[in-house]
């Protein structure tokens, strides 16, 4: 069993109870107290937080860190010890001890001898290192096992890469039950939100945004409701984002929303991949050459800025399967773990684009051909959208205002190209904005000037955030027929789960999620 414990701290014991109080009403069964906090450190303070934790019915995990090692207050190392051994005294079922503090002998004693009379109470040894990876993690835990064979080994260390959190949780999950291993830094959260996965003892919540109590720690809200913690078993299949950023992406949201209302036993997480196309390359070959959480765990991905070429130029260089439309338009956002552990590349943003537009316009796919549409921006999204209309031979115009780069694109796919300022003297059936203009925050520009606009016309803005764009106000206003991008981002995502499960998803349900966390 892997348990959460939300880490709480405060200045005084007013704020430590106050938090807990929190925690239990968020859900919380375990609690990290960090001691290490209070101003005033003293045995009557522990005692009555160990008394307001035990009316709370919440297990404590004790702390009181070595300011080297992360502690919030220099505390004498003696006291540090004697608070440590009064929580042991007063019921804690968990005291955190730094492992070089206890190396040196002066804390062996005491702490050993508390746990003697305290059998409730497990010792955990730990090492945090908050500037960079452990240079051999497997052996500094060999030595914690040798020195304190009753212990609880637990290493907390900077990620510099998504790849040594693999590392981690590869190495967790061979090692013998019940130890600890994180990752610290945004690139770690995958051992924090995947640590029962792994079958690490512990994974640490904070309380909320605000409080956290080490770097990449997430709430404890967000570990259970957005990604279901407790639902996480060691045969939950995993899925995820890859990207950098991803960290305000809706793509968590909208798959486990999915998972959880179809009962599948599956998590998406978010997977910042830094280093460009190497450090992408250097990620996909831990997966598939067999590091933790390998091909046999994954599923599949959804990919995003800036991997999209990555993933293709990736998979090209593995010989593996591309589909024909992602060749096309050369980016990959979907991959798909198949039998046998090869991994296939896909691009739904076609298919999201298509799907989006045809069913706002009442019509079928191959009613496009010949319709006269303007395409504006010569860009990936572009790309996208242009492989799908003439797929179904409509006439495309691809407005730019660098034309060079609408001519490249327009020949690639056998259609016309034109200046962004020729738009005014075209009479297009449909406007697509491919460009990023409109977009979040910079929500009062548009690409499209609003004497472009008329009743009859259909005008599709891919951007999604905000929902209704400048571009898309002036339509409204001019009589046009309006088509938002979050409808293209909802039948994308559509797509992507059909690809990974071969069945359809609640589109109102990716839709309500979007538009939910549009609209926060």
């Amino acid at each position: 069993m892997t348990y959460l414990a939300v880490s709480i701290s405060g200045d005084d014991a007013a704020a430590v109870c106050a938090r807990m109080d929190r925690a239990k009403q968020g859900g919380a069964d375990l609690v990290e107290l960090r001691l290490d906090g209070l101003v005033a450190l003293n045995a009557q303070t522990v005692q009555m937080l160990l008394r307001r934790a035990d009316e709370l019915g919440l297990r404590v995990l004790a702390t009181c860190r070595d300011p080297a090692e992360g502690g919030l207050r220099d505390h004498p190392l003696d006291l540090r010890i004697e608070m440590l051994c009064e929580a042991a005294h007063c019921g804690a079922s968990f005291i955190d001890c730094e492992y070089a503090n206890y190396r040196r002998g002066a804390a062996r004693g005491p702490l050993m001898e508390a746990l003697g009379k305290a059998p409730q109470c497990r010792l955990i040894l730990s090492v945090h290192d908050f500037e960079r990876p452990l240079a051999d993690p497997r052996a500094v835990l060999r030595e914690i096992r040798q020195s304190c064979p009753e212990a609880i080994p637990k290493l907390a260390y900077r990620a510099d890469h998504i790849c040594d959190s693999l590392d981690a949780l590869r190495l967790v999950s061979r090692v013998s039950p019940g130890e600890i291993i994180i990752c610290m830094g945004q690139v770690g959260a995958i051992t924090r939100l995947l640590a029962g996965r792994f079958g690490s003892l512990l994974a640490y919540a904070s309380l909320d945004d605000e409080t956290a109590t080490a770097p990449g720690q997430v709430s404890l809200a967000t570990m259970q409701s957005l990604y279901r913690f407790n639902a996480i078993g060691r045969s939950t299949r995993l899925f995820g984002v890859i990207g950098d950023p991803v960290a305000h992406s809706m793509s968590p949201a909208i798959f486990n929303a999915c998972f959880d209302a179809a009962g599948v036993d599956a998590v998406y997480v978010p997977l910042r991949v830094t280093g460009g196309v190497e450090g992408f390359a250097a990620f996909m070959d831990r997966i598939v050459t067999g590091g933790a959480g390998h091909t046999a765990d994954w599923g599949g991905f959804s990919v995003t800025i800036p991997h999209k070429a990555h993933a293709l130029e990736y998979l090209r260089a593995c010989g593996r399967h591309v589909e024909p439309g992602a060749a096309r338009i050369g980016a990959v956002n979907t991959l798909k773990i198949e039998a046998g552990g090869l991994v296939s590349g896909y691009n739904t943003d076609r298919a999201g684009a298509m799907e989006a537009l045809t069913s706002a316009m009442g019509i079928q796919p191959q009613e496009l051909a010949g319709k006269p549409i303007a395409i504006v921006g010569a860009g990936g999204v572009a790309r996208a959208v242009v492989s799908g209309l003439k797929d179904v031979d409509a006439a495309v115009t691809i407005y730019n205002r660098t034309l060079e780069k609408a001519q490249t694109l327009a020949a690639e796919f056998d259609a016309q190209s034109a200046p962004l300022d020729a738009l005014g003297k075209a009479r297009p059936a449909i406007l697509i904005n491919c460009t990023s203009l409109g977009m979040h925050p910079n929500t009062d520009t548009s690409a499209v000037p609003a004497t472009v606009l008329h009743k009859g016309l259909t005008v599709f803005d891919t951007v999604y955030n905000p929902m209704e764009t400048r571009l898309l106000r002036e339509a409204a206003a001019a009589g046009a027929r309006c088509v938002n991008g979050v409808e293209m981002f909802v039948r994308q995502a559509a797509a992507q789960y059909r690809l990974w499960f071969g069945a359809n998803p609640d589109i109102d349900l990716i839709r309500g999620v979007v538009l939910a966390r549009l609209g926060s």
